[in-house]
């Protein structure tokens, strides 16, 4: 049965943005060894995209209320683009501290996150 979904960020600075994860968004860990932090981040979502142009699969996190998230992070020193509007939610994006970036979205579609697990 499969159980869950492993998200990797890759990183020229894997510790830097390891730390932000732990110390700034603040999701709990488990050490797996040689450096290598599998954190918690809350319930998760997947989905499948047609790619229009040449975007990489990117990371999203979701949210309920953006723009008091955004404020927090900022309150944290981390900055955020500025907010855009898509149709499928309000997104922002976040730079690491290892030069990747994330996307942090209040969704504007129904989730799948209420779904019971068999």
């Amino acid at each position: 049965m499969i159980f869950g979904a492993h998200v990797i960020v890759y990183s020229k600075d894997a510790a830097a943005d390891r730390a932000f994860f732990s110390d700034v968004l603040g999701f709990a860990s488990v050490d797996t060894g040689h450096g290598w932090l599998i954190f918690r981040a809350a319930s998760r979502g997947s989905g499948c995209s047609s790619r229009r142009g040449e975007r990489p699969a990117g990371t999203l996190f979701m949210c309920d209320d953006l723009p008091a998230e955004i404020l927090a992070l900022k309150q944290k020193g981390v900055e955020c683009s500025d907010l855009q509007e898509a149709r499928w939610g309000s997104i922002t994006k976040i730079k690491l501290p290892g030069g990747g970036k994330i996307g942090l979205y209040q969704p504007k579609h129904p989730t799948a996150l209420t779904i019971a697990s068999n």
